[in-house]
């Protein structure tokens, strides 16, 4: 079991570290997709994609951040990860230009973690072997669901055998260290059947599964659905019962709960992701992207072409960024401790905390162990008010209400799943019920 988070700790050596030595981790969007699912709100594409001009927008970046000197690489990395959108439809190639542009000798580690996303459907066996060639170690696959008429609600353009054969391409090339992602809480009427889905994914024997609540943002179609009534998402008490039976399942099947949505077999957990999750300093280029070193947290321009007009300047196409104060930052690591398994040092919490953890405990929503406070698949499910109540125990907390609007900026966007991450916060979304 990993070191608690220490809310007392400083993060002074880890600055001074990153200061020293450069970031040792990642992030690079890769926005094309074929077409935009019915739920996405992220930052996407919709075109034929074109990597050459994303590797060229890449490498302009670079440049300005090396100039810059604020996002420092490492001479060595120790993970990067390429999200989207949809990788796997660059080609086959695509990944051996990026390994160019981030530089080869970052990529030598004996311990290199590179995960690429891929959608079954572009992901053919000579993109899988130009991956394996260009030293990608992990691939992690949009399946979300194996009921058809689901996939075609979504706008997914893979089925259910497609999935299959993404998984056998993927190993057959060498690509063994495989996620693979799936949807829970769509809508009654489409009658999908969850536990079967489960088992269909357990039947693939992968190392890894990521679990996402679908999230009802009002920017996209869904969305609108919702508001003018075509679309009801589904009751809080189904969304309670599909994660838990999901976790359950998982947990029989030998998949450990590292973090509120993820699930791996023994030494399979996401490095990278443990980053976002640890609190420890990230760079992520492209557009959309976010990159964070204590106390600065900041983000690309998230549309693709005013990113790709503006990277080729003289500064970073950064749109935005914040600082976070103490508060924020202690709200942040309450936030991200309780989601993992990492959990809640509980020494030197305020009186008020105590009591209100040994509540949970009390509760069901929690347990203690070696002085460690780490949340249970309940208390998972209404992760973002228990951060906020514990927050308001701190003397010299600010006033808040229990609400994830209250969270900080990063964290209350995007609140909702891996589908994005990390785009715009790279934490993962979830519905708080």
């Amino acid at each position: 079991m990993s070191v608690p988070v220490r809310l007392s700790e400083s993060e002074t050596a880890v600055d001074a570290a990153v200061d020293a030595g450069g970031i040792c981790s990642l992030y690079v969007h890769a926005p094309f997709c074929a077409s935009r699912c019915f739920y996405c709100d992220f930052a996407v594409k919709v075109a034929p994609p074109n990597a050459d001009e994303w590797l060229e927008a890449l490498s302009w970046e670079f440049r300005a951040l090396e100039t810059e000197g604020e996002f420092t690489l490492a001479s060595s990395l120790d993970t990067i990860y390429v999200g989207g959108g949809t990788p796997s439809l660059l080609g086959p190639a695509a990944m051996d230009g990026l390994a160019r542009v981030v530089g080869p000798e970052r990529l030598q580690g004996a311990d290199l973690e590179w995960t690429a996303e891929a959608n079954p459907e572009s992901f053919t066996e000579e993109v899988a072997a130009g991956w394996r060639r260009a030293g990608v170690t992990r691939v992690s696959l949009g399946i979300q669901s194996f009921h058809e008429p689901s996939l075609r609600w979504m706008g997914r353009l893979h089925g259910a055998d497609e999935a299959r054969s993404a998984v056998r391409i993927a190993r057959e090339a060498g690509l063994t260290n495989v996620s693979i992602d799936l949807i829970f809480g769509l809508p009654d009427h489409l009658g999908r059947d969850w536990e079967y889905d489960v088992g269909q994914a357990l039947a693939l024997d992968v190392d890894h599964v990521s679990l996402w609540g679908l999230t009802y943002e009002p920017t996209t179609p869904l969305g609108q659905a919702v508001e003018a009534g075509r679309e009801t998402p589904p009751s809080d008490r189904r969304y309670e019962r599909e994660y838990l039976f999901a976790v359950d399942r998982l947990a029989e099947a030998g998949y450990e709960a590292y973090e509120v949505s993820n699930f791996a077999r023994a030494s399979r957990s996401s490095r990278h992701n443990m980053i976002y999750w640890s609190g420890e300093p990230y760079l992520g280029v492209g557009n959309g992207a976010h990159s964070f070193k204590h106390p600065v947290r900041r983000w690309n321009f998230r549309d693709w072409d005013v990113y790709r007009a503006g990277v080729r300047g003289p500064t970073p196409p950064v749109d935005g960024e914040e600082r976070l104060d103490p508060d924020q930052r202690r709200l942040e690591r309450i936030w991200l401790a309780l989601r993992t398994r990492r959990g809640l040092s509980v020494e030197g919490l305020p009186p008020a905390a105590e009591r209100r953890t040994q509540r949970w405990i009390e509760d069901g929503l929690g347990n203690e162990e070696d002085g460690t406070l780490r949340l249970t698949p309940r208390g998972w499910l209404v992760m973002d008010r228990l951060t906020v109540e514990l927050d308001g125990d701190f003397d010299g907390a600010l006033t808040r209400s229990q609400s994830k609007s209250d969270l900080p900026a990063p964290l209350a966007g995007p609140l909702a799943g891996p589908l994005a991450a990390p785009i715009a916060a790279p934490l993962g979304k979830f519905r708080d019920i």
